[in-house]
């Protein structure tokens, strides 16, 4: 959850494949957000019209500080895991393999973050 105020935003999550390195959709995932009006500010959780990230690559590990693979805060994310868990539950994840499921299934409950459409309540 941001400490910055912003207004309630949706998440989803897209699963895709490409003969594109990791830096070039990295690089194509912005152009995307410039586009769609995007402005970085520099602050870190500030609102924003779109936020698109590179969660993973294949079974690519990479630290940061550009791109790190797979994303430093995958794991942590309920409403990154929930959609993930939807489209590839059994999808074994970097670094040791672990599935969407089984890392959902770690996770707390969260009370700000709550699903729609079929099986979410609205």
């Amino acid at each position: 959850m941001s400490p910055i105020p912003q207004p309630e935003y949706l998440n989803t999550v897209a699963l895709g494949v490409s003969a594109l390195g990791a830096e070039a959709l990295l690089a194509g995932a912005l152009a995307v957000e410039i586009e769609l009006g995007r402005r970085r500010d520099g602050r870190r959780d500030a609102p924003r019209t779109i936020d698109i990230d590179l969660l993973f690559v294949g079974d690519e590990q990479r630290p940061g500080p550009g791109l790190e693979l797979p994303h430093p805060r995958l794991r942590e994310r309920r409403f990154v895991l929930a959609p993930l868990a939807d489209l590839a539950p059994d999808l074994p994840l970097p670094p040791d393999g672990a599935t969407p499921r089984e890392l959902l299934a770690r996770l707390p409950a969260s009370p700000w973050a709550h699903r729609l459409g079929p099986g979410g309540g609205s």
